[in-house]
């Protein structure tokens, strides 16, 4: 499992985590402004993270689902304006990895375009194509309590992140792969993506301690989050429903350790 540690500074009291993913940029139904938007919105945070999870490009190949005749844009161009729109935040980028429209490319060509695009930004090192697991500190603790240490230590945060597969067409099986993470690896924040489905939800979970011969009661959030894709295309045709195209945004507080997303 591919671990990335950030360090962010001791004065902030929260970190927002924004996630980027399902863009789907070069499908003639992906919504630009929106996706310019959520960039936007990243660039002007300056408690602002920011974690790629999977088809930032359309991919469209011949022998894909998606229409490759449509397409606006061809792979190399995608790639372009992939690493021209993040560019402006690179820095902010703790985690990346690749989703199933990409994985067109490696399967038939053996080529990783979104390692490509975060080659380009500098941040490889972050990147994994399987799925990352982010340690991020930042802030100062208040108390004893709520993460464990001293007071006046920095705040922990275990983060992991995945693609996703699967996921079926109802909203219950979506959930139950979102879920499904916390039997992959111990976390405080799971992401999820590929379903197109915004969804949060906290599940509570006995943390063991070994050191201190102890367990300690703590809630893991799960995030899945949304799309930047327009009705139509093959979504349609396969009778698929319209996706929400809102996105959560995930809170992690300094003092105590508490994680929260809004949609």
């Amino acid at each position: 499992m591919h671990c990335v540690r950030i360090d962010r500074p001791s004065d902030w009291l929260i970190a927002n985590v924004y996630v980027l993913a399902d863009l789907h940029i070069g499908d003639p139904h992906a919504d630009n402004r929106i996706i310019a938007r959520r960039v936007e919105q990243i660039a002007r945070d300056p408690q602002a993270l920011c974690i790629i999870n999977g088809d930032l490009l359309n991919t469209a190949l011949r022998n894909s689902v998606s229409d490759v005749y449509g397409e606006v844009a061809t792979p190399m161009q995608q790639i372009d304006e992939a690493c021209g729109l993040l560019l402006p935040i690179k820095d902010k980028i703790i985690g990346a990895t690749t989703g199933n429209h990409e994985a067109r490319a490696y399967r038939s060509d053996g080529i990783d375009m979104t390692r490509l695009v975060c080659r380009q930004l500098g941040v490889e090192d972050k990147y994994s194509p399987d799925g990352v697991l982010v340690f991020l500190r930042f802030g100062k603790k208040q108390a004893h309590g709520c993460g464990g240490g001293n007071a006046g230590a920095p705040q922990w945060y275990s983060i992991y992140a995945t693609h996703g597969s699967g996921g079926g067409r109802k909203e219950g099986a979506k959930a139950i792969r979102l879920a499904d993470m916390a039997a992959i690896v111990d976390a405080d924040v799971y992401i999820h993506g590929h379903t197109h489905l915004p969804m949060v939800f906290k599940q509570a979970f006995y943390r063991v301690s070994t050191q201190q011969c102890s367990a300690q009661l703590v809630d893991k959030l799960f995030v899945n989050s949304g799309a930047a894709l327009n009705y139509g295309g093959y979504g349609q045709a396969q009778e698929y429903k319209p996706s929400s195209l809102a996105t959560p945004v995930i809170q992690l507080e300094a003092w105590h350790k508490i994680a929260t997303a809004t949609l």
